[in-house]
């Protein structure tokens, strides 16, 4: 497997594996998540523009897993990590994950995520990310949050997490 940047042609290839990272979700009752639009290869290129767009890319060149993030408050926001169920359960989104974290000079990586889904916020828990309470969300988080919201994404219980790279 490895790591590098999305190039400006894969960005389409991305929306595909959105689609099909983001299937499980009916299983567990969460439909309106599996059907959700992903993101399209224009808001796609804003990560790769201003922030990092990153794939893990299989022996032959087939794309297992990508993660997008961007500069918040200071720290480095990861907006999505999504590893296509053929891929999933091999250390594929933790080894883009320590990729981004092996790589920036930001103190520290951010997300937001569901609280009780497994493949979320006790998955992110293991890789070193801790909640954050309500007192500790910056502006830039809170306003991310809000975007959520008006998404329709509280429907189910979510929440900030954090993961310090320096002392």
């Amino acid at each position: 497997m490895r790591i590098r940047a999305v190039t400006g042609d894969e960005l389409p290839l991305l929306a595909e594996l959105e689609r099909a990272a983001g299937a499980p979700f009916a299983a567990i009752g969460m439909p309106e998540i599996a059907e959700d639009e992903p993101p399209t290869p224009e808001q796609l290129a804003h990560y790769s523009d201003r922030g990092v767009a990153l794939v893990a890319e299989c022996p032959g060149g087939a794309l297992a897993a990508y993660l997008l993030a961007e500069p918040v408050d200071g720290a480095l926001h990861i907006e999505q990590v999504s590893v296509h169920p053929d891929h999933a359960r091999r250390g594929i989104g933790r080894a883009l994950i320590e990729h981004l974290a092996g790589t920036t000079d930001a103190p520290a990586l951010t997300l937001t995520t569901f609280a009780a889904v497994p493949w979320n916020a006790p998955y992110y828990a293991r890789c070193g990310f801790r909640p954050l309470a309500d007192d500790e969300l910056t502006p830039g988080l809170r306003e991310i949050r809000r975007r959520e919201a008006e998404h329709g994404l509280d429907r189910w219980p979510r929440l900030c997490m954090r993961r310090d790279l320096r002392p």
